[in-house]
């Protein structure tokens, strides 16, 4: 628990200092991660048990890497994601955000006190193959917000 307290601090103040996103792209993203990590984990956590949280029950404590621990960690991949630079250069921080969360998950998987995170069947190389995936979704998905914002913008405009 001690493990996953230290990262929720750390991330949602990392997250609240690099900030780049506006108050409706945050509660978009906030939102779609707790509910897509939430519904991936009823079935991959909860039905087929791959993995899970401190213990294979459903409790308050495996809330907390839902609600308040993943949310900002996607919050600081979009806020310092580099837009409006060259593909390599995209291509540069997504590689080693995604190396990042990788080694990360390594790091949930020591004991208690330092990890929370406990694997059934699912292995790292499961999250190896899916994390990039799921970092496109959230990417393809926050640009659906921002066009939906210039939309908006437009129609007050008029």
């Amino acid at each position: 628990m001690l493990g996953l307290l230290i990262a929720i601090i750390i991330f949602n103040i990392v997250a609240i200092k690099k900030n780049r996103l506006s108050t409706n792209q945050l509660v978009h993203i906030w939102m779609f991660t707790i509910t897509s990590q939430s519904l991936f984990d009823l079935f991959v956590e909860f039905k087929y048990h791959g993995y899970w949280y401190f213990d294979k029950e459903i409790d308050f404590s495996g809330l907390l890497p839902h609600i308040i621990l993943v949310p900002p960690v996607n919050t600081v991949f979009l806020s310092l994601f580099p837009f409006h630079k060259t593909f390599l250069h995209k291509m540069i921080y997504f590689i080693c955000f995604y190396i990042f969360i990788l080694l990360y998950e390594l790091v949930t998987l020591l004991p208690s006190p330092w990890g929370y995170f406990h694997y059934g069947w699912w292995k790292l190389w499961h999250a190896a193959i899916l994390d990039p995936i799921l970092l496109l979704i959230l990417l393809g998905y926050y640009k659906w917000i921002c066009q939906i914002e210039k939309a908006a913008t437009m129609q007050f405009e008029k």
